[in-house]
């Protein structure tokens, strides 16, 4: 890297997701087999504890209730940001948005005519209504913004976020992804694209992997400048080495061939990140169980890192499902709480690997693998050619 910038450090995560709202249960929920179905939703959600009053909650869509939950979570943990409000930014990233209010305000206008359609349609239904949440609740006035590129929206939240911090732009960064996109109408567009599994189930890797388990989610990270956490004596929890994005320009769907553009986008990671590919310790794989992107994924893999078995691979889509525009937030916060126990989590669903990809090192043992933290690399890889990686590493 010609100039390095500021180190960037990791002082809070918030989780919201399927196996476990919030850290610990989360956790521990990624050693534990989902229930078979083609869809996975949080059980019994109740937003009111995370707003001001019960009537604010009903006037945000789920994607945006979550945000706030695991915002609030990660900035506990993080403590007092000491630091001007208008250098602290928030970047939350969706796939879709508010999907479920716009489907059911849609059924309000057939059925009911234009006057029953709610005024607040556009504000609920808006996929930047997560951040401008977050940002009014806490009275963050720096940067708000929305990534929206399918299934590395998370990931490309969480990379701009680095670079901001990184050069200068902000002191501090709430950054992240969330989605519920779990409507009748979108199973059935999914459902009838065949991207969804008809086994009811997420394996990724494996030789009968059929498609993805569609989920919903939402998990948040602080960023903030390293000399500032350790100014204000806060716990590092990791450190946010880099980042990077291409496009594949091939297919609306459908990888590029051999992951090419997955390849660029890993080594661009590891030069931002100034880290070589021997370095890397873990990587937790996009993994969606697509018979299509686990094979080019593995491929790039084995294009960066070698034939020689390379870093230690997991994909925690397998408990988690694929959660769209939230995953690779979901999947960079269980990467620093890898570091935190010291242990790899389980690719769950992995039960026969298929034997036409290449031999990546992934994690098959039930309790997960005990490891040596390390420079670690999430990826992310979505529908429109969109990939990104983000680099983390053990607060060192």
């Amino acid at each position: 890297m010609a100039d390095a910038g500021r180190r960037v450090a990791v002082t809070g995560v918030g989780i919201v997701s399927t196996c476990g709202i919030g850290q610990e249960a989360f956790w521990g929920g990624l050693f534990e087999a989902p229930s078979e179905g083609d869809k996975n939703e949080i059980a019994d959600w109740d937003a009111t504890p995370y707003f001001e009053n019960p009537k604010e909650a009903r006037r945000s869509d789920r994607f945006a209730q979550f945000a706030m939950a695991a915002a609030a979570e990660a900035l506990e943990q993080a403590g007092e940001l000491t630091v001007d409000p208008a250098r602290i930014g928030v970047m939350i990233g969706t796939g879709i948005g508010g999907i479920s209010t716009n489907e059911d305000q849609i059924i309000v206008r057939h059925e009911k005519g234009d006057r029953r359609v709610s005024p607040f349609l556009i504000p609920m239904m808006m996929p930047n209504a997560a951040a401008a949440s977050v940002s009014m609740r806490h009275g963050f006035q720096g940067a708000c913004e929305t990534v929206a590129t399918a299934c590395a929206a998370g990931t490309h939240s969480i990379g701009n976020a680095i670079t901001a911090v990184r050069y200068g732009r902000a002191d501090a960064m709430i950054a992240g992804g969330s989605e519920a996109p779990i409507t009748p109408t979108a199973l059935a567009g999914f459902r009838n694209m065949t991207a969804m599994s008809s086994a009811g189930q997420s394996m990724p890797f494996d030789t009968r992997r059929d498609g993805f388990v569609i989920s919903e989610g939402c998990a948040v990270l602080v960023l903030e400048a390293w000399d500032k956490a350790v100014e204000r004596g806060a716990t590092i929890l990791a450190e946010a080495m880099g980042s990077a994005s291409t496009a594949d320009a091939h297919h609306i769907t459908a990888p590029a061939p051999g992951g090419i553009g997955a390849v660029r986008c890993m080594e661009l990671a590891l030069e931002d990140a100034g880290v070589a590919a021997a370095q890397v310790a873990h990587i937790n794989a996009h993994g969606t169980s697509t018979p299509l992107n686990d094979a080019a994924e593995a491929h790039a893999i084995t294009k960066v890192f070698g034939e020689d078995g390379g870093p230690i691979v997991t994909s925690t889509k397998g408990v988690t499902g694929h959660t769209l525009g939230a995953a690779g937030a979901i999947e960079a916060a269980a990467m620093v709480l890898a570091m935190q126990h010291r242990v790899i989590p389980p690719t769950v669903g992995l039960e026969q690997r298929d034997p036409e990809l290449p031999a990546i090192d992934i994690v098959t043992e039930s309790g997960g693998r005990p490891w040596e933290p390390g420079p670690s690399m999430s990826n992310s890889f979505g529908f429109g050619g969109h990939n990104g990686c983000v680099v983390l590493g053990p607060a060192t």
